[in-house]
C-alpha cells in the first residue's frame, strides 16, 4: 500500500494503484456490521456524512439484485446512486458494482465495484471495504470527491452505529 490517505480515530485508508482501501476494527460482530450495510433503515443513519443525509435507500440484497441510494447535500440536492450486487456471502462479503443500474442493464458510466470483508475477530470485526475503479482517472477523480476523509468519516459512523 502506498503512503496515500489518512487515519482517522481507528480508521485507516490507503490508494494502492486503482484501489481505494479502509480497514477499520469495529468492536461489534460482524452480522451486526453486515446488516447495517444491508438494511436500508441502518443504512439512513451512518451511509454518508453528516450534514448530507440519505432520502431513499432500497436494497435488494442477492447476486444479480439492484440498489439505490439517493443521497442529499445540505442544500437539498439529489445525487441518486445505482448498483448492482455481483456476490453476497452473508456477515463474511458483500460485492457490488455501478457497471449495472439493474438487473444486467449497464450503467452510462461504470466508476467502480466495491469488495466488502466482514472478518470475524472474537465478537470484533474487521472490516475492509475496496473500491476498485476501471482505470487510475476514475481513482484519482474519487479521491478529489474526498474518498479518504468521506469514507473514513462513514466507517466512524457505522462504528459508532453497531458499537
Amino acid at each position: 500500500m502506498s503512503d496515500n490517505g489518512t487515519t482517522t480515530g481507528k480508521t485507516k485508508t490507503t490508494t494502492r494503484g486503482r484501489e481505494l482501501v479502509l480497514e477499520r476494527i469495529i468492536d461489534a460482530p460482524r452480522e451486526k456490521v453486515f446488516k447495517a450495510w444491508t438494511d436500508p433503515e441502518m443504512m439512513k443513519q451512518w451511509f454518508v456524512p453528516k450534514p448530507w443525509t440519505t432520502s431513499h435507500i432500497e436494497t435488494d440484497v442477492r447476486p444479480g439484485g439492484s440498489s439505490v441510494v439517493v443521497m442529499r447535500s445540505p442544500e437539498g440536492q439529489e445525487f441518486p446512486n445505482r448498483g448492482v450486487y455481483l456476490e453476497v456471502v452473508p456477515n463474511e462479503r458483500l460485492v457490488f458494482t455501478d457497471a449495472y443500474t439493474q438487473a444486467w442493464e449497464p450503467s452510462d458510466k461504470p466508476f467502480m465495484t466495491v469488495v466488502l470483508t466482514f472478518e470475524d475477530l472474537g465478537g470484533r470485526t474487521k472490516y475492509t471495504a475496496v473500491c476498485k475503479h476501471w482505470n487510475e482517472a476514475d481513482r484519482a477523480q474519487h479521491e478529489q470527491m474526498g474518498f479518504h476523509q468521506g469514507w473514513g468519516t462513514v466507517a466512524e459512523q457505522l462504528a459508532a452505529l453497531v458499537e
